[in-house]
């Protein structure tokens, strides 16, 4: 036996249930997991807006796949993109009001997904399981 954990094929097939049944859940409001998040981040901002290589890494993605991101939400009326009032060579995008609407939405699908992964743990175990998760993100970054 070369490994003894199995920690890392375990929160894959987590992750792909998870991202698939995300997915599923979103497709129905014409929307990707991806595109979810993007317009959740938005959703956030104090003015509803960020900059593209803002929104780069607060989801962790490279500048062409947010830039696309981006631009699938614009041709949907979610995501207005606009040049920076101080330096035009900035990209900016900001969620519209069919965008919020839409996010209040799917965020309501999520929230029935996530009750869905931690359903039959007690408020103790969540609270635990979070923690354990958090440890377990910044031991990988």
């Amino acid at each position: 036996m070369f490994c003894t954990y199995d920690y890392g094929p375990l929160i894959k097939q987590i992750h792909d249930s998870l991202e698939r049944n995300a997915n599923n859940l979103l497709r129905a409001k014409e929307l990707t997991l991806a595109q979810w998040q993007l317009l959740l981040v938005l959703s956030n901002a104090a003015d509803g807006a960020y900059p593209l290589k803002q929104l780069e890494k607060l989801l962790h993605v490279s500048q062409a796949t947010a830039a696309g991101i981006v631009q699938r939400l614009e041709q949907k009326g979610f995501v207005e993109g606009y040049a920076d009032a101080e330096d035009k060579r900035v990209k900016n995008a900001r969620i519209t009001a069919k965008g919020i609407a839409i996010c209040k939405d799917a965020s309501e699908r999520m929230d029935s997904a996530e009750e869905r992964l931690v359903r039959g743990l007690s408020d103790g175990e969540k609270q635990i399981f979070r923690e354990l998760l958090k440890k377990v993100s910044e031991n990988v970054k």
